[in-house]
């Protein structure tokens, strides 16, 4: 059971899973896409705060659907709701401590990109995109 309603946090959910995103509920879900596969995953802790809807969200969906390259796989967790899905996913974000939202790229199991909620929140939309945009051109 989440901390929020579920009424509450589907619209929010909708906004990365009608993007491509796919939602990840429990931490073997999550161990499987994360534990080592071949290519890029791109891996969104999704949240309620203003700058996850402001920024975080917008840059995603904008990085994702501009940029020539992109991720193999995307993939959302959902801090304050499934609380295992989203503990295992950071277990693979160390040495980073949590933050949410925040943005992971891994390739081939190995995280490579990270922004954290502190770059999402001090930044302004288009940096973000273009943070993002840079990441998919050096590693996907």
């Amino acid at each position: 059971m989440g901390m929020y309603p579920e009424y509450m946090v589907a619209p929010i959910r909708e906004d990365l899973t009608s993007a491509g995103f796919e939602q990840l509920m429990t931490p073997e879900e999550v161990e499987q896409v994360l534990s080592g596969n071949e290519g890029t995953v791109l891996v969104a802790v999704n949240s309620v705060c203003g700058c996850a809807a402001s920024k975080a969200r917008p840059a995603l969906k904008m990085a994702v659907s501009s940029s020539e390259k992109r991720p193999d796989k995307l993939v959302t967790v959902f801090a304050g709701m499934e609380g295992e899905a989203v503990a295992k996913a950071r277990e693979h974000m160390l040495p980073y401590p949590p933050s949410s939202p925040s943005i992971a790229l891994f390739k081939n199991g190995e995280l490579v990109h990270m922004i954290e909620r502190y770059h999402i929140e001090g930044n302004d939309l288009i940096r973000i995109v273009d943070n993002l945009k840079g990441a998919f051109e050096d590693y996907c």
